[in-house]
């Protein structure tokens, strides 16, 4: 019989046993630890201390970390296999999942449904009473397949080279389906599903190879119908299980799912729908016709790439302006600051170039390449480079759009901005930066529309109508690489929108 070794993680006071020699990987995913590449030692993400017990240097960890980190306990998680009883301090301890509280006008339907958004960072999934309208139960948590990476890319590759990821996100839905029905698995007559191209595929069970190189494009872009007995899910054999169809290579069904919640499909003037992630997805449309692309965005509007970065979660900085001539930022927790998420991100590079500390071009003006944010955070001149490159892929894709239908941004009506980092990103430094170039007034975060939608999507008896809706290649239009680059720069201070 293996011999069993005790793990805590501080400070969130977790314990849990693995067996002797167990990679921390594979467990420490489930409470929040983020793999960004997939544990190929190309980032540092993964980062823990040793409080107690000890976990021996890899060369991977002494290419990441000063002597003084190491003496200090400091490792790269991906590499460590549990020895010993160990304590852990986590840089990335636990976060919130963003759901959707609305509910809707009882359609005809009877019986209890799910509606679930899988995200490729999180899951969220709610019970819904059909005949109602209403949400019964909500469930969320970490999708498994994390410890293989951050982005769909990375899932992508380990998929490839033989991992199943199939079965891992198939086998958390279904404990999540158990907790969320607790006991009421009987009364569950449907299932639906949305989310990006890559995570469609990946349950579904299809082959990701073509979405691993140019053009992005697979064959098996529509929906997929599955049994409970297909999924190993315990509910009814009646129950009716789907995947949403896509939209294009990495345009996935969340985004259909958003373009309903957001009713851009019944709007008589043009509506945006702007999905901020390491895949940014765009929609622009009326009800007389949606385009819709995919950027990539990369990872730094999830910190993914930044030296510093760490998710919304304790020690982070999430929030960051001017006060009295000086920078102040607010922490998570209210602790000293360890890292930076995201919003915070956007938030301290729209403050240095209020105050000149940041310029246009991008520099950092000071002449030492650093940017103090707070405590001991400071954003690398490197990490600034990898806001404009996300905020490039944004800023050009909405412009090509827009002049795909032979629009302007003044002829939106409204933006609306999706997903974790769309509902807390600041608005005003998303415009400072340039990320969104529009005027404050017509632009709102909207939450969670993927999972807003795919409840729309299980209360209607069949698929909403829409206008036709044309997935564009950005990267073919000849326009592209000069409009990327035009929107690289940071808007002047007091530009005008």
């Amino acid at each position: 019989m293996s011999e069993s070794i005790r793990i805590r993680l501080e400070p969130l006071s977790a314990e849990f046993e693995v067996e002797r020699g167990a990679s921390l990987s594979s467990c420490l995913s489930r409470y929040g630890l983020e793999f960004p590449c997939g544990g190929m030692t190309q980032c540092g993400g993964c980062r823990v201390r040793v409080l107690a017990g000890s976990l021996p240097v890899t060369d991977s960890d002494q290419s990441f970390f000063s002597s003084r980190e190491l003496a200090d306990g400091w490792r790269l998680a991906c590499q460590a296999r549990a020895e010993m009883p160990l304590v852990l301090e986590c840089g990335q301890w636990e976060m919130d999942v963003l759901t959707d509280s609305s509910g809707f006008e009882a359609t005809g339907k009877s019986g209890l449904g799910i509606a679930i958004d899988l995200g490729t960072t999180t899951i969220a999934a709610q019970l819904v009473d059909m005949a109602a309208g209403s949400v019964l139960a909500v469930e969320t948590g970490l999708n498994p397949q994390a410890p293989f990476g951050s982005d769909v890319m990375h899932r992508i590759q380990a998929a490839l080279s033989g991992d199943d990821l199939t079965r891992l996100v198939r086998i958390a839905l279904g404990h999540m389906i158990a907790r969320l029905a607790r006991g009421r698995e009987r009364e569950i007559v449907e299932v639906v599903l949305v989310g990006n191209t890559v995570m469609h595929h990946l349950f579904s069970g299809l082959d990701v190879e073509p979405l691993s190189h140019v053009p992005f494009q697979s064959p098996h872009l529509g929906v997929q119908h599955f049994t409970p007995a297909d999924l190993g899910w315990a509910l009814p054999s009646a129950c009716r299980i789907r995947f949403e169809r896509c939209l294009g290579g990495f345009v996935g069904s969340d985004i259909l799912a958003g373009i309903l919640a957001v009713g851009m499909g019944r709007a008589e003037n043009l509506l945006a729908l702007v999905d901020l992630g390491t895949n940014g997805e765009i929609a622009i449309g009326n009800r007389n016709g949606i385009v819709c692309a995919s950027t990539a965005a990369g990872p730094a509007f999830e910190a993914g790439s930044i030296r510093m970065g760490m998710r919304a979660v304790t020690g982070a900085v999430s929030r960051v302006s001017l006060s009295n001539g000086g920078i102040e930022a607010t922490v998570i927790g209210d602790v000293e600051a360890r890292g930076i998420c995201g919003s915070g991100l956007v938030d301290a590079v729209a403050v240095g170039l209020e105050c000149g500390a940041i310029l246009p071009s991008g520099r950092i003006g000071n002449g030492t390449k650093l940017f103090p944010v707070k405590d001991s955070v400071v954003l690398a001149q490197s990490d600034i480079r990898e806001l404009q490159l996300a905020k490039g892929a944004i800023a050009s894709g909405c412009r090509l759009l827009l002049s795909d239908l032979g629009a302007q941004a003044c002829d939106l009506e409204n933006i609306y901005l999706a997903g974790a980092f769309g509902n807390y990103v600041g608005i005003d430094s998303a415009i400072g930066i340039g990320l969104i170039e529009a005027p404050r007034t017509i632009i709102q975060s909207s939450g969670n529309t993927a999972l807003r939608g795919a409840k729309l999507l299980l209360l209607s008896a069949e698929e909403p109508a829409l206008p036709n809706i044309r997935h564009v290649s950005l990267a073919a239009s000849p326009d592209f690489e000069d409009e990327y680059a035009n929107c690289m720069t940071f808007p002047e201070v007091g530009a005008a929108v």
